[in-house]
């Protein structure tokens, strides 16, 4: 089984060859992608071929939204939703640990109103909740296409990076309850340089994050907290709970957080998903005699599971009875490399 290694900074990988380049030309991206997927679980992605115009009309987007007055956010306030879409405000969201962050969300996936698995009640599946805000949805939902298209891409090299096909896991993103989060973190002139969003590892596949200024860091090996600043034109990616199961732990969900500053900063994490109903569990590669398969999940159930026990407006329907945790329910953060410091304890 792979260990995180007590690194020091995040490697970079250019996926320029993935994106366009032949299948001949594939190694040594693929080889780096397994490297930084094994030993760090996190890395920068450069060549991914998004053009620039898109985050910037993205943060243009999110700037104008967060700054409309609360009645006008709250009027597409995520608990109005069924299938969780919307606007987060400050205090909605608790991570392990119980940490509550100065920070607000917008919250969207794929939108799909009419879709039958909507309409027969997925909790993740359906419409997205649009702001009256000229050009908000058209910006945002060219950014939310073009980065779920480039992480179609990727996963085709971590699947090659697993020593699987390229197509492998194709079938498995053809739905994909994929969300993307427009977070923003005022300006907060009381902030010391602290903790802010507690330690944490993301449910999905992996995530593609697009952060305007610092604040996320990482546990390495030795139990340290290295930065991941950002870097100009580039994705931060992290391994998710998704690819560390389908590995049995050979790929890690590096565990991350957020510190607190006193800047204002906003943060764009796209949790590239599998298709809901997918069973995902340890390829046949990864398990042995003394490397037991951990037990499968349904990928959109460990989703909703984890979402549910984070959201105060999901916590009170839950406790009203109107929803129920999948029997599979996890504990919050119960992959990563805290949760088995906390298993070997």
């Amino acid at each position: 089984m792979s260990t995180i290694s007590s690194f020091r900074e995040i490697p970079v990988v250019d996926v320029s060859s993935l994106v366009s380049g032949p299948p001949e030309t594939w190694g040594p991206t693929v080889h780096l992608l397994g490297q930084a997927a094994r030993e760090v679980g996190f890395l920068y992605v450069t060549g991914h071929g998004v053009p620039q115009k898109l985050f910037d009309d993205l943060l243009d987007a999110a700037k104008r939204f967060f700054a409309l007055p609360m009645e006008k956010k709250m009027a597409v306030y995520i608990g109005n939703s069924r299938n969780h879409r919307g606007y987060v405000p400050i205090g909605e969201e608790v991570f392990y640990g119980g940490t509550v962050d100065l920070k607000e969300a917008f919250d969207l996936s794929m939108d799909l109103p009419d879709d039958p698995d909507y309409l027969a009640g997925n909790p993740l599946i359906g419409p997205n909740q649009w702001p009256d805000l000229p050009g908000f949805a058209e910006a945002v939902d060219a950014y939310y296409r073009a980065t779920l298209d480039f992480g179609r891409v990727l996963l085709r090299g971590f699947a090659l990076a697993m020593g699987e096909r390229a197509d492998a896991f194709d079938a498995w993103v053809r739905k994909p309850p994929s969300q993307l989060r427009l977070i923003h973190y005022p300006y907060n002139p009381g902030a010391k340089d602290a903790q802010g969003i507690g330690a944490h590892t993301d449910y999905e596949c992996f995530t593609l994050l697009y952060p305007t200024a610092p604040g996320l860091e990482v546990l390495n090996g030795a139990g340290e907290w290295i930065d991941a600043p950002p870097l100009p034109g580039a994705y931060v990616v992290n391994i998710g709970d998704m690819m560390e199961l389908l590995t049995n732990g050979e790929f890690v969900a590096t565990s991350h957080r957020v510190r607190k500053v006193k800047e204002e900063r906003y943060s764009f994490p796209l949790f590239f998903s599998f298709d809901y109903h997918t069973e995902v569990a340890p390829l046949p590669r990864f398990v042995s005699e003394d490397r037991p398969a951990r037990p499968p999940l349904v990928a959109g159930e460990h989703l909703f599971a984890q979402t549910a026990q984070s959201f105060r407006y999901l916590k009170e329907r839950l406790a009203r009875g109107e929803i129920r945790l999948p029997g599979s329910a996890v504990p919050l953060s119960s992959f990563g490399r805290e949760a088995r410091l906390r298993l070997q304890r």
